[in-house]
This record gives C-alpha cells, sequence and structure tokens, in this order.
C-alpha cells in the first residue's frame, strides 16, 4: 500500500514537473510563435475592429505567425497561409494541450516505465530486508529457546549442587559423631583396663639358685 501511495505520488509530481517545464520550452521559442486557445473555434476577421466581417474560423490549439497586434486584435498567418485578424486574448503563448498531449503522453509513459523499475528495485529491497528481519527474528527466538534451556539447566544443577551439599553435611555430621563415639569407647576401653589391671594377681619369678 505505502509503495503504491508512493508510485502515485510520483506519477502527479513527474506530470507537474512536464506540463511545467513544456510551458518554459514555450516561452522560450521565438515571439512571433503563438497558438489558438483550446476553445472549439475562433472567429476571425478581415480587420482589427469587430466592425470587420468575419471570414473565417481557426481551429482549436492550431499554431499560427504573429504578425503584427493593433488594439485588441492579432494580424496571424495561419497554417494554411491565410493572413488574418484574431481578437488578442484568444491566442496563448504556449502549445496547446492537443500538442502537448502525445510528447506528454510519451514522457508520462517513460517516466511510468522509469518509476515500475524504481518500485520493482524498491519492492526487491523491501522483501531483502523483510526477510533479512524475519530470519533475525528467528534467530532471537532461537538464542532466546536456548537461553530459556541453559536457565533450566543451571536452575536443576544448582538443585543438584544444593543436595549434594546437604548429603555432605550430613555425611560430615554422621563422621564425627562415629569419631566421636569411637573416641569414647577407646577412653573408656582405657580407663577400665587402668583400672582393672591393679588388681591382677602377680606371678613371682623363681629366682635361679647356683650350688
Amino acid at each position: 500500500m505505502q509503495a503504491e501511495k508512493f508510485r502515485s505520488s510520483c506519477y502527479a509530481a513527474a506530470v507537474g514537473v512536464l506540463l511545467s517545464v513544456s510551458s518554459q520550452a514555450a516561452f522560450a521559442q521565438s515571439d512571433n510563435q503563438a497558438w489558438v486557445s483550446d476553445e472549439l473555434s475562433t472567429y476571425v476577421r478581415s480587420g482589427p475592429t469587430d466592425g470587420y466581417r468575419i471570414v473565417g474560423t481557426l481551429n482549436a490549439g492550431e499554431q499560427v505567425e504573429v504578425l503584427e497586434t493593433s488594439g485588441d486584435y492579432t494580424r496571424v498567418r495561419s497554417n494554411s497561409g491565410d493572413t488574418v485578424w484574431v481578437l488578442s486574448s484568444e491566442l496563448q503563448q504556449t502549445p496547446s494541450a492537443r500538442q502537448q498531449l502525445p510528447e506528454l503522453q510519451a514522457q508520462v509513459e517513460e517516466l511510468t516505465q522509469e518509476l515500475d523499475g524504481i518500485n520493482d528495485t524498491w519492492e526487491q529491497r523491501v522483501s531483502s530486508m523483510t526477510e533479512t528481519l524475519d530470519i533475525r527474528e528467528q534467530r532471537i527466538a532461537e538464542l532466546e529457546a536456548r537461553n530459556r534451556e541453559l536457565d533450566n539447566e543451571a536452575e536443576q544443577s544448582r538443585q543438584q549442587v544444593r543436595a549434594l551439599q546437604a548429603r555432605l553435611d550430613t555425611q560430615e555430621e554422621d563422621l564425627l559423631m562415629r569419631y566421636f563415639m569411637y573416641g569414647g569407647g577407646v577412653a573408656g576401653a582405657g580407663l577400665l583396663v587402668g583400672l582393672i589391671v591393679p588388681h591382677l594377681p602377680r606371678r613371682r619369678k623363681k629366682r635361679d639358685r647356683w650350688f
């Protein structure tokens, strides 16, 4: 939709530029050239006032050669070579729309083709950018999914570490308790032996006699 609006705007701007350029080019031509206004027909007279009789008409948009001007009338030479007088207000200094139309149509067609090329290029660029954006979004989604997986794995690892730490703490307590019990047992046995040994009967050693 945006590409279509862009194309329509460019088309309208191109037509405006063509009309402006054509008008400027027409003014740059010789001053003795003029065109009959775009009315259906323009009456011409045999003299430079309304009192002269009408001797014919000029076709709308017809190009004429300006010979002289007198009051409100201008004497011109038509394409057929006739010299007549016509109201100056019915002449214009720019080519008629009828004469400009074929050239403008050709230029508009050329610009349309150029705009089509620009539009195709623009659509290709938009398509390429869209494809690139889709790829990046897909990559971002994959990275986010992988990040969530790593977070889950990290949480599982932390839980395992806490469980192993708890087991290790329990084993250390059991080991200390065993050491304590073993030490107490050894100490008790030593005390018991210390109490019993002094009361045991002692055997006297026989002395060897030599005669």
